[in-house]
């Protein structure tokens, strides 16, 4: 009976997962990872402070335009009133009722405006970069959960098998020993076996929905989403050779090229404070008319002037500013250092962790073989009675092992795969 009750158990759970296939979302890594790209929240706000950063140019070159505003301007006072109070000077207040323009342009200011503008430049470009290395972030997430959800798939199928195999054995001891061929203490070891086989099932099973869990999040949803995944080929080999992929990394990585235009912004900055030591030279005009006036104003006016600005003296504030943005700009220039001599270490570890995952491949592979033949053997003895249960289930034991290790070793493999793209700037 409990034999026919776990087949019946499984061919319901197969149609159950036959049935729920049909309903779900079938995806691709590449469709993967263009759905994150679109709806990952952090790709979407890190996409708009890049936005932002570009209007910074925008701003500091505004300063090289003319400044144009109109006025409209009317005044009622007493004859012969002058300011008494409040002020150094005492002009006339004169009733009148006017409107003109006023104009106003900078003549130069000795580049300072330029640097301002190369320095907000480099620095939305590095946030353009920033944005790329958040989305390369997210990729390798979406790469990472992708495979970790095939994985614990393909750990349920092993789990789901080991607990078939070892009801089997459990049901055909329990009849021999019902019929006085095999100990009591054989039905126990059978029972044990099976006992841990349903616990790996169960296990297996929550790894699952935590691995679809940690996808659907990658992909950029609070709830975990219908999906059903599509299994990728295996990568080729990683390259012999560590020193093509560090020249990639430093040439490509985002966040290495985001500090270097930080850098550049930087260098800008200080030579934009090293200009406020010198003048700058503005012009401005205005004219109007006076619709209503007084007798001894005119009905239009005109005028033009310039204004030249020297620094003569304002307490340091100058050589303080101009002395914090070259430290600035030395401190950014150690974090490159220290960024490439990160990437470096971190692409090594990557290259090394993805050439021990390939070579783990063939070697699990040929586990498994040696672990089925085993099998085999300890079965057949176990079935002449020329060894014990606990040779059975240690062979038992080491095929579910080496089982788990093979289907470890693929999408472990690939995993590596997406990090050392990552690490080299390729993941984008």
């Amino acid at each position: 009976m409990s034999r026919w009750l776990w087949l019946v158990l499984w061919i319901v759970f197969v149609s159950t997962k036959h049935l729920v296939a049909q309903s779900q979302i079938i995806l691709t890594l590449k469709q993967a990872e263009a759905i994150a790209v679109k709806a990952h929240p952090r790709i979407g706000a890190a996409q708009f402070q890049a936005s932002a950063a570009k209007q910074l140019p925008i701003q500091s070159r505004s300063a090289l335009f003319p400044n144009f505003y109109g006025s409209f301007t009317g005044a009622l006072a007493d004859e012969n009133t002058r300011i008494a109070a409040g002020a150094l000077n005492n002009p006339l207040i004169l009733s009148r009722l006017a409107t003109g323009v006023t104009l106003s342009q900078l003549i130069t200011d000795f580049g300072r405006t330029r640097q301002l503008i190369e320095a907000y430049t480099s620095r939305a470009e590095a946030q353009e970069f920033s944005a790329q290395s958040t989305r390369a972030q997210i990729l390798l997430l979406v790469d990472r959960s992708y495979f970790a959800a095939l994985k614990s798939q393909g750990l349920l199928s092993v789990a789901a098998e080991t607990v078939k195999a070892r009801q089997l054995v459990a049901d055909q001891v329990t009849e021999l020993a019902n019929s006085k061929l095999k100990s009591g203490l054989d039905v126990s070891f059978a029972n044990v076996n099976l006992a841990e086989a349903k616990l790996l099932l169960a296990a297996a099973q929550n790894a699952v929905d935590a691995a679809f869990a940690d996808l659907s999040n990658a992909l950029g949803y609070q709830e975990r989403q219908a999906i059903q995944l599509s299994d990728e080929p295996l990568p080729l080999a990683p390259s012999n050779e560590f020193s093509p992929l560090l020249a990639l990394a430093i040439q490509s990585r985002p966040d290495l090229e985001s500090l270097r235009r930080e850098l550049n912004a930087s260098q800008s900055f200080v030579k934009a404070e090293r200009a406020l030591n010198f003048p700058t030279v503005g012009v401005v005009g205005a004219l109007g008319v006076l619709p209503t006036h007084v007798d001894i104003l005119r009905s239009s006016y005109a005028a033009i002037g310039f204004n030249v600005n020297i620094p003569v003296f304002n307490g340091h504030l100058f050589s303080a500013r101009q002395a914090e943005t070259e430290l600035r700009a030395q401190g950014m220039n150690q974090e490159l250092k220290d960024l490439q001599n990160r990437v470096a270490q971190e692409v090594q570890v990557a290259w090394l962790d993805a050439k021990t995952s390939y070579e783990r491949i063939d070697l699990t592979r040929e586990l498994l073989q040696q672990a089925l033949q085993a099998l085999e053997l300890a079965q057949s003895r176990y079935d002449l009675g020329l060894s014990s249960i606990v040779e059975l289930s240690q062979a038992q034991l080491n095929k579910t092992s080496a089982e788990i290790s093979n289907v470890s070793a693929r999408y472990d493999y690939q995993i590596q795969t997406a990090i050392l793209n990552f690490q080299t700037g390729q993941l984008r």
